[in-house]
């Protein structure tokens, strides 16, 4: 199966970007639509534009920031993330259940602005519902943390199935 995930910038703020140019999310929404299970990190203040673009069989999950940058005179602090995504398969039935929601910091990087952590992707592929031997396309790699993620996962997984003998 192919999988997609995408982190572009968030609305309003491809200026933090060296491409300084905004994502045309209805076009990126239909492309995503193309693989088997995708999903789309945004930002809190964009879920009301973006959603609505959405096939109706998408979910919301939430990635909770423990830690997260705090801005003067922004109160509630944005401390959670949305992830809206549509799994591959579905889950097995022996399998753990996983949580719509993670919590968790963010990377504290210089000059790496929405990096994920490796939590944050294992998680992304647990509800994203994928194998170890499913294609995975990072569609935005910006700092490569998702892609390095995966690959070090699907080796897991795939050690793992071989322990088991599955």
């Amino acid at each position: 199966m192919k999988i997609a995930y995408a982190d572009p910038p968030y609305l309003g703020c491809a200026n933090r970007y060296p491409e300084k140019q905004e994502v045309d999310h209805e076009w990126l929404i239909t492309q995503l639509g193309a693989y088997d299970g995708w999903a789309l990190s945004c930002s809190t203040p964009s879920l009301r534009t973006i959603l609505p673009m959405c096939p109706d069989d998408v979910r919301v999950a939430a990635w909770v920031k423990s830690f997260c940058s705090f801005k003067p005179n922004v109160n509630p602090a944005y401390a959670w993330e949305p992830v809206i995504f549509k799994p591959a398969r579905s889950y097995e039935r022996k399998a753990l259940t996983v949580r719509d929601w993670i919590k968790g910091a963010i990377t504290l990087k210089k000059n790496m602005v929405g990096a994920k952590p490796y939590y944050f992707c294992a998680w992304l592929f647990e509800i994203l519902g994928v194998d170890y031997n499913d294609e995975f396309i990072d569609l935005y790699p910006g700092s490569g943390a998702v892609t390095k993620a995966w690959e070090s996962w699907s080796k897991c997984r795939q050690f793992n199935r071989f322990l088991k003998g599955i």
